[in-house]
């Protein structure tokens, strides 16, 4: 008799554990294949010829990681990066832009070196850290350059300060006033990912936002010092992306989306053009949804122009 619960019990074991060690081996020479292809790549070391200062906001229980570079006493741009990122998805944005702007980049809560410690904060939080930032480097305003999460953020922002935008550049993102339509299939995967292996949630998250080869290693870099943890700064996503009666802006949108970005991504940039009676769409040929990082020299140029009309 006991000889049987034994031989239950062991079953019943081997039944949980299996998914979990198939699942790890698969992440795990997943990420040897992934990470051996980057180590051939020739990435150079350092993007940046810029000097640029590295800050800390502190805050309740946690520190906020920011970094100025650029002209002193010019307009200011505010860059802010997607999803399991940090400032360095901005590297190749950095020395274009700081001959005539000062820049902001940020490590958003949960990304980065801005670690979440044990704060109940969550993503929607950025939206007072951007303005302290701002304020502290004394700007009372700024234009504001978002990547896919980062577009939303900046958005948020504006919703709570819009006194504050100059104008806003959303890449790979769409109308937080509409509750995300973001796919189930791909939330789930990321979280399956951030549970069995970081690696591979990384990796993913690279496949995902880039197009190039070249574009990929660098997210996949970018994305160094995402954790299990940060995961937890999440939903604030939620409230961040809200059914709201949309007010008109006062400042100029530049929308743009990736050539290879998911259909779904695009057709969700193109409605969201179609409703404001201030913006502009442009597409970037052979980019991913993080277009800046694939192609960043066309990237460049876009949102130059864009401000150029602006301040002209």
């Amino acid at each position: 008799m006991k000889n049987k619960r034994k031989k239950r019990f062991l079953i019943i074991l081997l039944i949980i554990i299996s998914p979990v060690v198939v699942l790890k081996t698969y992440f795990g020479v997943e990420n040897a294949i992934y990470e051996n292809s980057i180590g051939k790549m020739n990435l150079q070391d350092n993007l940046i010829n810029s000097l640029v200062d590295s800050k800390v906001l502190n805050q309740d229980g946690y520190d906020l990681h920011y970094y100025v570079s650029g002209k002193k006493n010019s307009d200011l741009i505010v860059f802010l990066h997607p999803a399991y990122s940090d400032h360095r998805a901005f590297d190749q944005q950095i020395d274009f832009f700081s001959e005539n702007y000062r820049i902001i980049t940020i490590d958003l809560i949960g990304h980065g070196l801005s670690k979440t410690n044990e704060t109940q904060d969550k993503l929607d939080a950025s939206s007072r850290h951007i303005a302290e930032i701002i304020e502290l480097e004394g700007y009372d305003s700024a234009h504001f350059v978002g990547v896919s999460l980062g577009s939303w953020i900046a958005q948020y922002f504006a919703l709570n300060n819009p006194e504050k935008v100059k104008s806003l550049t959303a890449l790979g993102g769409y109308d937080i006033n509409k509750k995300s339509d973001i796919s189930a299939s791909v939330n789930i995967g990321m979280i399956i990912r951030t549970i069995f292996s970081i690696k591979s949630l990384r990796q993913k998250a690279a496949e995902m936002c880039c197009g190039t080869e070249k574009g990929k290693a660098l997210f996949y870099n970018t994305a160094s010092y995402y954790e299990r943890k940060s995961a937890m700064v999440m939903p604030g996503i939620i409230k961040i992306m809200q059914d709201r009666e949309r007010t008109e802006t006062r400042f100029r949108t530049l929308i743009l989306t990736g050539e290879y970005d998911l259909d779904s991504n695009k057709k969700m940039a193109t409605e969201w053009d179609s409703k404001l009676t201030n913006s502009k769409l442009s597409i970037l040929n052979g980019a991913g949804h993080c277009a800046n990082i694939d192609k960043p020299q066309e990237f460049n140029e876009i949102v130059e122009t864009f401000l150029n009309e602006i301040n002209n």
